[in-house]
Formats: structure tokens, C-alpha cells, sequence
């Protein structure tokens, strides 16, 4: 005869985010949860800053859950996931962490638009 034993939290059991399969970091989108390395939730994506020139990324800007806005640095950024951007840092560094510089507005291609959008000027959607 078999005996189940009720499931235990070992201590040293780590905690784990389902933030579901690896995506590119280009497709993040805004208000994608962010978690610190032990798994605690610290914010939300503001913004995916992309080196355009060289396709890497930069960084991402994070929105605190105080409501801050802060730059994480790519080596900083440990996973872009479909769920969850997770970072190489503790929740403890995060405050430290700069704010974004101020610069300009990031723009899309309008894929919408037509020949006529594109005469007027108005092929690219600000973010």
C-alpha cells in the first residue's frame, strides 16, 4: 500500500513565476507585469528602449508599483516572456535605479494608414 504525504513548502524551495513561453523583447508590450529576481512583483513595462542601429536592446523603462518611473539597464533584464519581463536584480535595487532620460517620442510605422496618410505625412503613430 502507497502513502501520499500532503505537499509541504520547503523552505528552500524557490518561488516561481509562470510568465509563460520566451518572447523577443521587441514584442513587449506596455503594462506587462515586471518581476525582481526572487520572483517579487516591482512594477510594470512603461516603455522597451531599442537600440535601432544595432537591433539589441537597451533597456526598459519600469513604471514602480509606487508609481515611479525607472531605467533598467539590458544587462539588468534577465527574461521577456509573454507574461512577465523578469530582472537580474533584487526588489531592494530597483529604487536606485535611475530615471529614464528625457528625450524624443518613439514612433511606429502607421500600417493602417494608406497612400493617402502617407502623403499627408502621417505613415508613423507616436507610441
Amino acid at each position: 500500500m502507497r502513502t501520499e504525504y500532503p505537499a509541504t513548502r520547503s523552505p528552500y524551495a524557490l518561488h516561481v513565476v509562470d510568465d509563460g513561453n520566451a518572447i523577443h523583447y521587441s514584442a513587449v508590450s506596455r503594462g506587462t507585469p515586471v518581476y525582481a529576481a526572487d520572483g517579487t512583483e516591482v512594477g510594470t513595462v512603461d516603455q522597451v528602449v531599442d537600440n535601432y542601429r544595432e537591433h539589441i536592446l537597451d533597456g526598459i523603462v519600469l513604471r514602480t508599483t509606487a508609481g515611479d518611473l525607472r531605467f533598467v539597464d539590458a544587462p539588468e533584464v534577465g527574461r521577456t516572456a509573454e507574461r512577465g519581463v523578469t530582472l537580474a536584480i533584487g526588489p531592494e535595487a530597483i529604487e536606485s535605479l535611475p530615471p529614464p532620460e528625457s528625450g524624443p517620442g518613439s514612433f511606429r510605422p502607421n500600417v493602417g494608414g494608406g497612400r493617402l496618410s502617407r502623403l499627408f505625412g502621417r505613415s508613423w503613430k507616436r507610441d
